[in-house]
């Protein structure tokens, strides 16, 4: 048996198993979006990163990279394993078709290939963020950290990862912006801050060489 995963997420980049081969390539039908939550690796309880997945949209493509993993039942086993604790946050598995970069764009390369999404819906799946104004999402994920790192990182590399298969994501790149100009922000108001906190007492007065006298003390001297 052959396991194909699709990655759109931190697997471009990191997929954490072992695989024979990778295919760079896109999934008709959906876009990336950054709707879940997560709560144990970028992010916490109280204040929850925000993580990529897809949301279905007709006549959209999301690109990503395809892994291949051969070798036999075990091999399969391993992997998906390794998936679903990694992938927890995300509560359904879909089977997609997956197009090679430079290929057919009507005939997929990869059939029944595996990715993991999030099903939209607050009530039953409590990992679902659910949309928000771009400038919200960006002041969350500026903020956001968890045991294994901050969220900003996250789609740093991700942006990184999109350009480096050679297609950047839009709205990944205008997310990443608005996190920038976030933390200039933060930033700015530490350095303030700081200079506050350092300005001695006495260069808030004037020198005393900048009184002048009153005027009934030079009428006394005259």
């Amino acid at each position: 048996m052959v396991l194909w995963v699709f990655g759109y997420g931190s697997l471009i980049w990191n997929p954490g198993f072992q695989f024979d081969e990778k295919i760079i390539g896109f999934i008709k039908g959906y876009v990336r979006c950054f709707d879940v939550a997560c709560i144990d690796h970028r992010g916490t309880p109280e204040h929850p990163a925000r993580t990529c997945s897809l949301e279905a949209k007709e006549g959209e493509i999301c690109w990503g990279a395809a892994f291949c993993v051969r070798g036999g039942a075990e091999k399969e086993r391993l992997a998906m394993e390794y998936l679903e604790r990694r992938e927890c946050e995300y509560d359904e598995k879909t089977i997609v078709d997956v197009y090679e970069e430079g290929g057919d764009p009507l005939k997929p390369a990869v059939t029944g290939a595996l990715v993991f999404t999030s099903t939209p819906n607050k009530e039953t799946n409590k990992y679902y963020l659910g949309p928000a104004p771009l400038e919200e999402m960006a002041s969350q994920i500026a903020t956001a950290f968890g045991p294994c790192g901050n969220n900003r990182d996250y789609l740093f590399l991700l942006e990184k990862a999109m350009y480096g298969i050679g297609h950047p994501d839009d709205f990944v790149i205008d997310l990443t912006n608005g996190v920038r100009k976030v933390l200039a922000v933060i930033a700015k108001q530490k350095e303030n801050k700081l200079i506050a906190s350092h300005v001695p007492l006495n260069s808030l007065l004037l020198p005393l060489q900048h009184l002048l006298p009153l005027p009934e003390a030079i009428a006394m001297d005259s």
